[in-house]
């Protein structure tokens, strides 16, 4: 008895953590509660989020057991070993009390509980912090106050549990930190099993919250925190394949247009021949948040009447989908025609920031001023490291504008942010010498701040997200119209698209109908046409430079866009947390840490899913296409051609290698319509003639 009375702190401040935690719980099952599918996933939920509470609270309270079991808790160092062991216990209650306070905000966002996403933000303090303040003030509060209550009390608590007592006597404390370690472990791991107890080995269910509910918000933050120490590779989630198989699975799949050429340095290395002869400016406007479920004319809410315009004006794109839900997998697909992959985007890892192919670099070589124009902090998700590394020779960020009508948290308005572009625009077309320029807005982001008098408000709140939406697309329409009355409009094409959708919720493991988002591209010289096609946001950057008549050797494998594309060819890629999704015009697989895959079949229409029996082939080119991007990354193959590898050389031999050359001829874009699915006139090259 005397033993267990020493341990009376650790099992109190245990309990009370356990009680928080299970209550936190049940608190959000109450009102996520129409996400549950049956109501066996109720006690399913609340039994393993048991389980996994106590785990977390076995690591968290195993040291300190330890401790107590061996040091004394009287005399001059017993009391410094008491105020540490208080100051544990009650920090950590502390800690667990913020993070369930914090979750229902962050749900609210992401749908999931805190994550990798909390720890990347925190990078950012000014930024994330002024967003918090304007847009969350009351969620804020509630934190700190909540907080600050558990720590005072459980302060007060600590001095009365700790007070000194009967001690147990020295020959047992030995005894009883090795049970305290021996039951810690166990209780931590929370299996016998060779894995100790993670995400996967709880998780039930295709809906992501549903899983992310099992554990607790410190327990998914750490986590996320240990993964992204790692990097873990696709192979270990999804299971390996040899990288020639990938190679040439990819190759299987990939229309005759892209010209595969052999090379050890970079296996995917292709050419492709420009639709146009005229070389022409580039412009990407990279739309924050703007998912296909805000855009009227895509079959979303009304918000954004002047890109329901333009649409028939240009090459408007209906089934276009993002590969991620971060701003900087956007930017990764867009400006590298790079895969998604279950580790952080290429943007923000160590490898990748010199040397890596984008085509910023490509069209830098071509004789192309390159530049990003943002209206906030550059250095924000490591943009400006990156793009200074790879080919973007100018950035113009928040610093340049000089008094810009309007500045929210994330920096300035988008109507600032295009006029900055207009000017510059011009500045570069008076120059003589093309361009290319990514603009990337912030006005539709959390805390969704905006001039007022500017728009008619949809919501009678002002900040709201479907508010900032009708803002940025007004920005948008006027930028357009002044552009088309500019001398450079005739010499530039411009695509306007999403980075990724607000937010993504659904029942899938992969929400597929929150990766759809808009993509139109607008010039001069673009007909108007609507392309019903199935695309991906890595299919951008091969058909932009197509158009602006570049012929380009690079490592993309998506697909030009200005060429036909079968069905057979047409699918989009879809990195949500852990899980990957490879959808084709009827079905998608989905790939899962540790577990089997899934297969649906999908409506696009009704964005509707029903289980789908998968084969093998179905696996292995959705499995190829997931650990394409790691493998390359990780073995530094997805890089800007050497210097000494000319167009001349390369294109040499190509020839070369052409048994057939007939076989492998496009057709010229002039006589087809992009938008087709007839291929008869571009055979298909099998891997094996590449």
């Amino acid at each position: 008895m005397t033993s267990l009375r020493n341990f009376r702190p650790i099992i109190v401040f245990f309990s009370l953590a356990l009680v928080l935690l299970s209550l936190s719980r049940v608190s959000l099952l109450v009102w996520q509660h129409k996400q549950l599918s049956q109501w066996q996933d109720i006690f399913y939920i609340l039994l393993q989020g048991l389980r996994v509470d106590i785990a977390t609270l076995c690591w968290l309270y195993t040291l300190p057991a330890f401790l107590l079991a061996l040091l004394p808790t009287s005399g001059k160092f017993g009391r410094g070993f008491v105020f540490v062991l208080r100051s544990w216990l009650v920090c950590g209650l502390v800690v667990l009390a913020y993070m369930e306070l914090a979750t229902p905000s962050f749900i609210l966002e992401y749908n999931l509980r805190p994550n990798r996403l909390f720890i990347e933000y925190l990078v950012y303090p000014k930024e994330v912090f002024s967003m918090l303040w304007k847009g969350y003030k009351l969620p804020l509060f509630l934190g700190l106050a909540g907080a600050t209550l558990v720590g005072f009390y459980s302060w007060r608590l600590s001095g009365k549990l700790t007070q000194t007592g009967n001690q147990p006597r020295w020959w047992t404390r030995p005894i009883l930190a090795v049970c305290v370690v021996a039951f810690g472990i166990m209780g931590a791991r929370s299996t016998l099993q060779h894995r100790p107890l993670n995400p996967a080995l709880v998780a039930f269910s295709t809906n992501p919250l549903l899983n992310d509910l099992v554990l607790n918000s410190s327990y998914s933050l750490v986590f996320a925190a240990k993964s992204m120490a790692s990097e873990r590779n696709a192979e270990e989630y999804y299971g390996d394949m040899p990288l020639n198989d990938v190679i040439a699975t990819i190759k299987r799949y990939s229309p005759s247009s892209t010209n595969y050429i052999a090379s050890d340095t970079i296996p995917t290395l292709n050419v492709r021949h420009p639709s146009e002869a005229k070389r022409k400016n580039l412009v990407i406007l990279l739309q924050e948040s703007l998912g296909a479920q805000f855009v009227g004319r895509l079959g979303g809410l009304p918000l954004t009447p002047h890109l329901d315009n333009l649409m028939d004006e240009g090459w408007n794109f209906t089934q276009i989908y993002a590969t991620g839900t971060r701003s900087v997998r956007g930017i990764e697909a867009i400006t590298t025609g790079f895969t998604p992959t279950p580790s952080r985007a290429v943007v923000k890892l160590s490898k990748s920031q010199t040397g890596f192919f984008s085509i910023a670099s490509l069209l830098q070589q071509k004789g192309y001023t390159t530049q990003f124009i943002y209206g906030g902090e550059s250095h924000f998700d490591n943009m400006k490291s990156f793009f200074l590394g790879n080919g973007f020779q100018d950035i113009i960020d928040f610093p340049q504008f000089d008094q810009p009508r309007f500045v929210g948290s994330w920096g300035v308005s988008d109507q600032d942010l295009y006029t900055m572009a207009d000017k510059q625009f011009r500045r570069l077309h008076q120059s003589g010498k093309p361009f290319f320029s990514l603009v990337f807005t912030s006005s539709n982001h959390s805390p969704y701040e905006y001039p007022d008098s500017q728009i008619t408000p949809y919501s009678q709140e002002k900040h709201t997200r479907f508010n900032a939406v009708k803002y940025a697309d007004k920005a948008l329409g006027d930028f357009i119209h002044q552009a088309q009355q500019s001398d450079y409009w005739k010499d530039t094409i411009f695509l306007i698209i999403a980075d990724h959708d607000a937010r993504a919720v659904g029942a899938l493991p992969v929400p597929i109908k929150h990766f759809h988002i808009p993509a139109l591209i607008l010039g001069k010289d673009i007909p108007p046409r609507e392309d019903n096609r199935l695309a991906s946001s890595i299919d951008m950057p091969p058909t932009l430079l197509s158009l602006i008549g570049v012929e380009s050797i690079s490592p993309m494998i998506g697909h030009d866009l200005t060429r036909p594309l079968s069905r057979h060819y047409q699918r989009a890629l879809m990195q949500f947390d852990k899980n990957f999704a490879y959808l084709t015009h009827d079905s998608v697989i989905v790939l899962r840490p540790d577990k089997a895959p899934l297969g649906y079949y999908y409506d696009a229409k009704s964005q509707t899913a029903r289980p789908q029996p998968v084969t093998d082939v179905m696996i292995k080119r959705a499995k190829a296409h997931a650990l394409i991007g790691g493998k390359l990354y990780r073995q530094g193959l997805y890089t800007v051609p050497s210097t000494h590898i000319t167009e001349a050389s390369v294109l040499a031999q190509h020839h070369d290698e052409q048994p057939q050359k007939s076989e492998l001829t496009t057709t010229p874009v002039t006589n087809i319509d992009p938008t087709s699915s007839c291929t008869q006139n571009v055979p298909y090259a099998h891997p094996t003639a590449h």
